[in-house]
C-alpha cells in the first residue's frame, strides 16, 4: 500500500510502498477513506511531539475508514463497520503499537495514523458511526471539530453573550469559531498574521477579524467597546502570541492554550499584575478538549444529521495522498 512516512525530521514526508503485517490482540485494520490534517503533524515533523527517535514511521490522527479485518479480542467494531478514526482513547481494546515493513525494515507506528491507504489502529482509536455518515464529516469529527467543540463546552464552559477572542484562523481555528457561534458567543473576534484567513474567519461566524501583524488588538477590540475579552483560545502556539493576547484576558476569564509552544520554548507572562485583576483568571493547557469518542461522537453525529451542526466551509481543499507535501 502507499503511505506518507516522516523518514527524516525536518524533510517533506515519503510517499511510499509501505507493507501491512499480521494483526495482534486488539488491533483493527482500516481501509482509509478520507484523512484531515491537523496542525500538530508540523510539529511532529519538526520532531517536536517526543517523536524524534522513533523515525522513521505513519503518521495522522484523524480520518475516516472502514474496518477490513479485526484482530483477537476485537469486539465493538467489526468487517464493514464505517468508523471514526481518532487520537483520543475511547473504548475497546489499547493494543501494542502497529508494525509496518518499509525498506526490508519492520517500524512500529502510532495507535492509529491516516495518512495511508490503510492504517493498523488500535480498537480504542476506532468509533463506529451510521453508514451514511458524511465521510468529510467523520474526518473533521476525529480531532478538530471534536476538539472545538470540546474546548468551547468543556474546557472554556462558554456562556451564551460572553466575548471569545480566537487566535489562529487554520484548521482548529475555523471549527472553534463554528462551535463558539453555536454556544450563543458574542461577540467573536477572530485573529491572525494573514489576510487571506479574513474572508474565511468571517464566514465561519466572526463578527471581527483583526490581523495582528498589522494593527493593535487592543485597539481593534475597542471598536467593539471591548477592554478585555471572557475567552481566549489560543491555536497557533507562538510565544508571542500568547504573550500579547493574555494580558486582554477579563477579570473572570478563561485563556486555553490549544497550540502548542516548541520544544523548550518559554513564555513570559508580561505585566503579571493584570493576572490579579477581578475575581479570578485561569489559564489551562488542553488535550483535545477533552473529548470523550465513545460519548461525544454519536451526538455530534446526530447533531449534524439534524442539522444544527453545520459545517459548510470549513473544508477548503482536498489533495491526494501523493501530493500531500503541497
Amino acid at each position: 500500500m502507499k503511505a506518507a512516512v516522516l523518514d527524516t525530521i525536518n524533510e517533506p514526508l515519503v510517499v511510499a510502498e509501505v507493507g501491512l503485517t499480521d494483526l495482534q490482540f486488539g488491533q483493527v485494520l482500516v481501509k482509509v477513506l478520507v484523512s484531515g490534517i491537523c496542525g500538530a503533524q508540523l510539529l511532529e515533523i519538526g520532531g517536536h511531539k517526543g517523536n524524534a527517535k522513533f523515525v522513521p514511521h505513519l503518521m495522522g490522527h484523524e480520518g475516516c475508514g472502514i474496518v477490513e479485518d479485526v484482530g483477537i479480542g476485537v469486539s465493538r467494531v467489526k468487517k464493514g463497520d464505517k468508523v471514526i478514526m481518532h487520537w483520543r482513547k475511547g473504548e475497546g481494546i489499547e493494543s501494542d503499537f502497529p508494525e509496518y515493513e518499509y525498506k526490508g525494515k519492520r517500524i512500529k507506528s502510532g495507535k492509529v495514523t491516516t495518512f495511508s491507504e490503510y492504517s493498523i489502529c488500535s480498537e480504542n482509536r476506532l468509533t463506529p458511526v451510521p453508514q451514511d455518515t458524511p465521510e468529510d464529516l467523520c474526518a473533521l469529527l476525529g480531532c478538530s471539530l471534536s476538539t472545538a467543540l470540546g474546548t468551547i463546552n468543556e474546557e472554556a464552559q462558554v456562556k451564551f453573550g460572553e466575548s471569545v477572542m480566537i487566535v489562529g484562523a487554520g484548521g482548529l481555528g475555523v471549527n472553534l469559531l463554528k462551535a463558539a457561534t453555536l454556544a450563543g458567543a458574542y461577540p467573536i473576534i477572530s485573529i491572525d498574521i494573514h489576510d487571506s484567513k479574513k474572508e474565511l474567519a468571517l464566514s465561519m461566524g466572526a463578527h471581527l477579524f483583526i490581523n495582528a501583524a498589522k494593527e493593535s488588538v487592543a485597539d481593534a477590540i475597542a471598536t467593539l467597546g471591548l477592554k478585555d475579552v471572557d475567552v481566549i483560545i489560543e491555536c497557533s502556539g507562538q510565544k508571542s502570541a500568547i504573550e500579547s493576547t493574555l494580558p486582554l484576558l477579563s477579570g473572570t476569564g478563561r485563556f486555553v492554550m490549544l497550540g502548542q509552544p516548541k520544544t523548550g520554548e518559554s513564555v513570559e507572562l508580561v505585566g503579571a499584575n493584570h493576572m490579579f485583576g477581578g475575581e479570578g483568571k485561569h489559564i489551562m493547557a488542553t488535550q483535545g478538549g477533552r473529548f470523550v469518542p465513545s460519548k461525544d461522537i454519536p451526538r455530534y453525529v446526530r447533531m449534524a444529521a439534524a442539522g444544527v451542526l453545520k459545517t459548510d466551509g470549513i473544508i477548503t481543499h482536498h489533495v491526494k495522498l501523493e501530493n500531500i507535501n503541497d
